[in-house]
Parts: structure tokens; C-alpha cells; sequence
């Protein structure tokens, strides 16, 4: 067990972190991540207070779906990455550990002048829920026996209400792992216990689920490909150097001034004018890297910086994403860094570094 975002939370499970990152590429994982935070906006201008804040076209978003996008601040950076789901009559949003006191606060301070115009909104969180993920290629299946819901007709992103283990849970078919799975928010309900460790102990009895910890939940985003808000992410980075312009919707483009940051970031989409640049590498040998450590190029000059690394578990080598000039960022580039002492090439690479399942049907 170790500090995160405010919570205790496990490491690793007795199982260790190789053996439960392998076991949900290949059967099920269950993370307990009711660290995270969910939040409920709700008001007829529900959509344009929430467009005003982050990149995503919510107007054009069908209800019971789901996107990734980003919270900006005035300067352009990265306040959060978070999932937003039209959930019909409201949006619902799950924000990252210890985003309470940054979150909230700029969006209720954003909320005060909109409401303040006239319009109709209001924000509130939900603290005593809790989430479970299970990820997966067999994650499916295992919630199948679990609910009377079809999940076969639910789409990567999507979101319904639905019973599991007979208690109404708020489920989406969404993760961190670039697997199959389904996260799954699940209400205190009125007993002395939390209904989420009903749910827990029903899923680990099923013979294809094993308990996950943060150690390989980290290995098995950045073999994804995905950021960790802290280190991939932060108030200073843009999306566009964070390599998700992908996030700021095509509508969203030619809206100058239709959302916090929109000065900055919509000047490095256009002008391709962002200073550095995300991108992956891999280590052909040696030690993991890891981060915080120097990228150096040819000469030696120092480039960049590594923001997350660690040794793939599928790929048996070091992996890992930095931040360096854009025309350093291409795939195939050579790169250094000094690991304990010793000169070790890099390669930039594109990512995912493993293929992603996420679901495709119905």
C-alpha cells in the first residue's frame, strides 16, 4: 500500500505486478479506482457551460456515449484529462485522484459568471460513490454473468445504467489499459457496508479475475499509450504538445475563444507551433529509464525530458514517453540518456507499444 491522490492505495496484490499485468492482457484485471472522482452536471445550458471549459464537441455527442477530453486553463495548459458522458439528462464526468481542490474550483468559479449570465447549470460530485474497472479480453463475459443487460450491443464508450450483482450501477465500457472492460460506478446504497464490495467480492470469485494494483495499472497504460496526468500531462502542457490534438474536436477548431486556452492552443494547431512534442521510445537495451532523466541528442546537447518509463512486461524492454523538439519526435530518431551512469540509446517509436482491443462491436 502507498499515498496516491490523497488515498491509500494498493501497489500491488500478492499476485505482484508482472503476473497481474500478463493476467489482464490476457483474462480479466479488477482495479479498485474509486479514488476517481465522478461528477454530475446538470441545467439546460449543461452543454455549453462544459464546452466553454474543455475541447470536446458536446453538442454533437449522442446520448449514452462518452470522450476523453481536457479541462484548459487561460494559458492553454492541461487543468485535467477526463472522460465526459451525455447521460441523457445530465453529463457526467470522472475526473483524476486529487482533483477535487483543482477541478471544482475552476469550474465553480467558471459556473458563477455563467449562471450569473442567466444561464441554467449546476455541478455536484459524488464522492461517496465507488468505481471498479475490469479490463480485459474475458472482462466482458465475466460482467455478462453478473447482470441481465446485453452487453454485446453496449460500444467501446459507451454508458448505461444497468443492475450488476442486482444493484442499479452506472456502467461504461471504457478503461486504462487498452483492453476490453468496463468501468463501473456503484452507489453506497443504505447499508452499514458500501455495495461496491458486494460487487468486488463477486467478481473475484469468478476463476478469471485477478486483482490489480496501481504498479501494473501504470505498466499497462504506458504500454497503451496512455497519459498519466502528472507526468505525461500538466498546467503547462498544451494538448497540441501532448500529441492529443486528436481531443480538440473538429468543431472546436475554428471556434476562436469558445473555450479557456483557445488563444494558445487553437495558434498551435493552426501554425503548428507547439515548442515540444509527446512521443514514445523504447530501450533496444539496458535498464528501464525512468522519470525525470535527461534526453540527450547526438552532440550530447540535452533535448528533453523523460515523463514516464518502466520495463513492458509484454514487450520485455524499457518503454516509455518524453517530451523533445517536434522534429526530434519523428519515429525511427536516435536519442541517449545516462542510466546510472552509462550512456543508453533510445529509439523513438509510435504508440500504443502493444496493439489495442478496445471493443468495436456491436
Amino acid at each position: 500500500m502507498a499515498a496516491f491522490g490523497g488515498w491509500d492505495m494498493p501497489i500491488q496484490y500478492p499476485e505482484g505486478i508482472m503476473k497481474s499485468h500478463l493476467h489482464t492482457r490476457e483474462s480479466a484485471g479488477l482495479f479498485d479506482v474509486s479514488h476517481m472522482l465522478g461528477v454530475v452536471v446538470r441545467g439546460a445550458d449543461r452543454v455549453a457551460f462544459m464546452e466553454s471549459l474543455c475541447v470536446a464537441d458536446l453538442q454533437a455527442l449522442p446520448a449514452g456515449m462518452g470522450t476523453l477530453s481536457v479541462l484548459t486553463n487561460e494559458s492553454g495548459g492541461v487543468i485535467d484529462d477526463m472522460i465526459v458522458t451525455n447521460a441523457g439528462d445530465h453529463l457526467y464526468m470522472v475526473i483524476n485522484a486529487g482533483h477535487e481542490d483543482k477541478d471544482l474550483p475552476h469550474m465553480e468559479e467558471h459556473l458563477k459568471k455563467f449562471v450569473a449570465s442567466g444561464k441554467d447549470c449546476s455541478i455536484e460530485s459524488l464522492p461517496k460513490n465507488g468505481i471498479l474497472a475490469l479490463q480485459g479480453p474475458k472482462a466482458a463475459s465475466v460482467l455478462q454473468s453478473l447482470t441481465k443487460a446485453d452487453v454485446s450491443q453496449m460500444a467501446f464508450m459507451s454508458a448505461q445504467k444497468m443492475d450488476v450483482c442486482g444493484i442499479e450501477c452506472f456502467v461504461a465500457r471504457s478503461g486504462y489499459t487498452g483492453e476490453d472492460g468496463f468501468e463501473i460506478a456503484v452507489p453506497p446504497g443504505s447499508g452499514p457496508n458500501h455495495q461496491v464490495t458486494t460487487i468486488w467480492s463477486t467478481l473475484l470469485d469468478k476463476p478469471e479475475v485477478m486483482p490489480v494494483g496501481l504498479g501494473a495499472r501504470d505498466s499497462l497504460r504506458l504500454e497503451a499509450g496512455l497519459c498519466l496526468y502528472g507526468n505525461d500531462l500538466d498546467d503547462t502542457t498544451s494538448p497540441i504538445e501532448g500529441t492529443l490534438t486528436w481531443v480538440v474536436a473538429k468543431r472546436r477548431r475554428t471556434e476562436d475563444g469558445s473555450f479557456v486556452g483557445s488563444e494558445r492552443i487553437l495558434k498551435e494547431f493552426r501554425e503548428k507551433s507547439r515548442a515540444r512534442a509527446r512521443c514514445g521510445f523504447v530501450v533496444e537495451s539496458g535498464a528501464p529509464v525512468r522519470e525525470g532523466t535527461m534526453i540527450l541528442d547526438s552532440s550530447g546537447t540535452e533535448v528533453g525530458k523523460v515523463t514516464s518509463g518502466g520495463f513492458s512486461p509484454c514487450l520485455k524492454k524499457g518503454i516509455g514517453m518524453c517530451y523533445v523538439p517536434p522534429a526530434l519526435a519523428k519515429a525511427g530518431t536516435e536519442l541517449s540518456v545516462s542510466v546510472r551512469g552509462k550512456q543508453q540509446k533510445i529509439v523513438v517509436t509510435k504508440m500504443p507499444f502493444v496493439p489495442q482491443n478496445y471493443y468495436r462491436g456491436p
